[in-house]
């Protein structure tokens, strides 16, 4: 029995030494990642009790990943050992004015070819308080966008929370269905939906007024209107949470987040990232702290700060997970960011 359930990919992470372009590469770092993946890892850091449920091909690389997960403390008793391949993920890190880069080598992946009615949810859901997933999963495959339904239906059936982390990748909607065509009707069985300062929009065409992401002015009030119109179109919804990049370079950025409740705007302090090792799940760090903060009870403002302050420490952390604890960002909540040393 898990607190908190995740569903997703977990995919093979590659990237050049440094900031090496691609086409320079002639090694690679190798971790593994994938977006409702680094929310369970996160959330075990904070010693929550979490399960990740995904398919792996039972070879070598499947069984790699598995490692990965248990040794972060995720429960992984619900794996499917199906199909024939782990999906990879080639990352290019940017630097001041050069941005990032990704690369997928995802198709035929072994959750891609998950079968509807194949896993059975109200066993894994039992005793269970919260079940997570986003948006990355329904675009995997027509299928694995099913499986997706199925288990937000069973999750709101077995009296658990549903958060939704929109997290729109253009690259993967590649089955003849849109976002905007398969998203709805998941949003809507979500209590929680949380994302960037441009999901919203790449989704659902819900824009905040007065504000250009391209060229980093974004002004925190303006989201009660992102918040106010999501909730509008999605009674379900009881709260939204925004993250709020500001892109200086892709070495410098700024970092906050605001959370609507339907009545307050919470919004957090801004961060200033300088230099940025690893921005990759940023967002998922920021949806884990998030979910631990609303089952731990605690009140709006403190779930934004605590949430901003724990995606804020993932910058530093090469790899897609965020492995810090929870006295590291109360730490940071409280403005010892100051990176001395401890002894």
């Amino acid at each position: 029995m898990s607190q908190v359930v995740t569903f997703g990919e977990i995919m093979l992470r590659l990237s050049p030494p440094g900031y090496q372009r691609l086409v320079q590469a002639r090694s690679f770092d190798v971790t593994y990642g994938g977006g409702e993946a680094n929310v369970a890892i996160a959330l075990a850091s904070f010693g929550v009790e979490v399960a990740y449920v995904t398919c792996l091909p039972r070879n070598e690389l499947g069984q790699s990943a598995a490692h990965f997960l248990r040794q972060h403390g995720v429960d992984i008793s619900y794996v499917s050992w199906v199909g024939k391949r782990l999906g990879i993920y080639w990352l290019e890190n940017g630097s001041s004015q050069r941005a990032s880069k990704v690369v997928y080598d995802r198709a035929g992946s072994s959750i891609s070819e998950v079968s509807p009615g194949s896993i059975d949810w109200r066993r894994i859901f039992r005793g269970g308080q919260w079940f997570h997933w986003t948006g990355i999963t329904p675009a995997i495959s027509a299928s694995a966008a099913e499986v997706c339904r199925e288990a937000c239906q069973m999750a709101k059936e077995c009296g658990l929370t549903v958060s939704c982390d929109l997290n729109y990748r253009k690259k993967l909607w590649g089955y003849g269905k849109t976002a905007s065509e398969v998203m709805p009707g998941l949003v809507n069985l979500a209590d929680l939906v949380i994302g960037n300062e441009e999901d919203a929009d790449q989704v659902f065409g819900i824009q905040p007024p007065r504000t250009d992401v391209e060229q980093g002015r974004l002004r925190a009030e303006d989201y009660r209107h992102v918040g106010e119109k999501l909730m509008e179109r999605f009674p379900t919804l009881r709260q939204v949470a925004i993250t709020l990049r500001g892109s200086l370079s892709a070495s410098h950025n700024t970092w906050g987040g605001v959370l609507f409740d339907g009545k307050e705007l919470h919004v957090s302090r801004i961060y200033d990232i300088h230099p940025i090792v690893d921005r990759v799940g940023a967002g998922d760090s920021f949806a884990a702290g998030l979910i631990f903060s609303i089952l731990k009870g605690r009140s709006g403002r403190e779930a934004i700060e605590f949430a901003v302050a724990a995606s804020c420490l993932k910058h530093t952390i090469p790899g897609d997970c965020n492995l810090v604890s929870i006295e590291e960002v109360e730490g940071l909540m409280k403005g010892s960011g100051s990176g001395r040393v401890q002894r």
